[in-house]
């Protein structure tokens, strides 16, 4: 595939956060970019306004008129797929007739990155904050890089920052370990936040997706590096490539110390060998974040950024949209949405809220993301979500799945130890929520939750006014 003679590109799932930064791109170097999602987002609103093309229904119809032809040169055309779409999809399956080109979103930017120096953080969770972070010390500090990233940076309002290209580009990316995804990348650098079990339904045990990370590793580029949480079971080091692990604490090739916090803001030192980066200050929330500057910050002087630079980008960096992310911060109550679907996300972020707000009531919303994730992890969801003071849970969001018997919100909700819990749905939320009394809110989840956060954001803003 020679990107340079596309004139169409055509994504099936445009919306996802991945392929939506894919699909900036190749508008931004001037191809003909459109595409299929399930429903109209926020984030498919916005790439209307770009002038992408988008339609909502899966119609072979639809497609535009050069993906229809039979005259259609195939080598000037391609079509971008996500595995989450299903085996039955008529597009897809249309397409997949024609003699185009199908490739999945990693593949893409396999190619894309093919040329580049690739930096390519992967994890279970922790890996866009680290790799949004990386991309941000490395701009902040004038390099001409490029990003793809899996949320919006708030610092750049998007997923997708692009390079002058007036030099050997430096990409980030985020490698997603969904369906193996990330063994199309082949980095110079490499970063690995976290290998907990997750995407059982792709993997079936934890043991082959830890496999799938070692292997991951081992597609470094000859003398590269590969940064990596301590403790993860990554292997023996190879002796093409540099192994360094990172902590939170000491007994680490780069770690953290004398943490505390002021005014809401974490300080702390970054340590690496025999040096030591003082007074680092970053306005992210909880331990996990200072982890994830460490590994980021690791990553910035391998590059050569300079401490002072570092220091400067850190503490400017202003994170991740539904990361954590303030939707009201007053007097009255503190409301915080979170992309957290996972046990120890949803951990981390809780834990985090409390190290914030000791002593304040914390009442948690939680969507819970998957059939099989659900099933999978039942106990871990209960453990965490008996962190809060109170909950309120809704019903499954399915994405791609199909309902499994048995399998539902009720699963958890039995489980968790609290004694103010309930099951609510999306529409009688607004009600039920008048009724609850706490200091702390957060929204949690990766489906369709955030169609609540401006709600929520609005009834808190309008309260406080009235």
């Amino acid at each position: 595939m020679n990107i340079s003679k596309l004139q169409h590109v055509y994504f099936v799932g445009i919306g996802g956060i991945g392929m939506s930064a894919l699909a900036r791109y190749f508008k931004a170097i001037g191809k003909n970019v459109s595409g299929y999602d399930k429903t109209p987002t926020p984030l498919t609103d916005e790439l209307v306004r770009e002038g992408i093309e988008v339609h909502f229904k899966d119609d072979a119809a639809l497609l535009p008129e050069i993906f229809r032809s039979s005259f259609a040169d195939p080598d000037s055309a391609m079509i971008v797929y996500t595995p989450a779409v299903p085996k039955d999809h008529v597009q897809l399956n249309f397409l997949k007739t024609k003699g185009y080109s199908i490739l999945k979103r990693s593949e893409v930017l396999g190619l894309i990155t093919r040329n580049a120096y690739t930096i390519a953080v992967a994890g279970t969770h922790g890996k866009t904050t680290t790799s949004s972070m990386v991309a941000h010390l490395l701009r902040f500090s004038g390099m001409d890089c490029s990003a793809f990233l899996g949320g919006i940076t708030k610092n750049y309002n998007t997923n997708l920052l692009i390079g002058s290209g007036k030099e050997k580009s430096t990409v980030v990316v985020e490698a997603d370990e969904y369906d193996r995804s990330f063994l199309t990348l082949f980095p110079d650098v490499a970063v690995i936040t976290s290998m907990d079990a997750d995407h059982l339904d792709i993997y079936g045990d934890k043991g082959y997706m830890e496999e799938s990370y070692r292997l991951f590793a081992k597609q470094l580029k000859p003398g590269g590096t590969l940064i990596y949480k301590k403790g993860l079971p990554i292997g023996a080091n190879s002796d093409e490539h540099v192994y360094a692990d990172y902590s939170v604490e000491s007994n680490a090739n780069y770690y953290a110390s004398d943490i505390h916090i002021e005014n809401h803001r974490y300080h702390f030192n970054w340590n690496g060998g025999n040096e030591v980066l003082k007074d680092l200050t970053s306005e992210m929330p909880g331990m996990h974040n200072v982890e994830n500057a460490v590994a980021a910050i690791a990553v910035a002087r391998h590059l050569g950024i300079s401490d002072d630079k570092i220091k400067q980008g850190l503490a400017t960096y202003s994170g991740v949209k539904r990361r954590f992310d303030y939707q009201v911060k007053n007097d009255t109550v503190i409301y915080i949405d979170d992309y957290a679907h996972h046990p120890e996300e949803l951990r981390a972020c809780i834990a985090s809220a409390r190290e914030l707000y000791p002593g304040k009531r914390i009442l948690g919303i939680f969507q819970p993301h998957l059939f099989t994730r659900t099933r999978d992890f039942v106990d871990g969801f209960a453990n965490s979500l008996s962190m809060l003071d109170d909950l309120m849970l809704l019903e499954i969001y399915p994405a791609r799945e199909k309902p499994i018997e048995g399998v539902n919100s009720k699963l958890i909700l039995d489980k968790v130890t609290l004694q103010n819990k309930t099951l609510t749905s999306m529409a009688e939320f607004p009600e039920v929520l008048k009724n609850h009394s706490f200091d702390v809110l957060l929204t949690l989840g990766a489906g369709d939750i955030d169609q609540l956060v401006g709600p929520i954001r609005e009834y808190f803003l309008h309260s406080k006014e009235n």
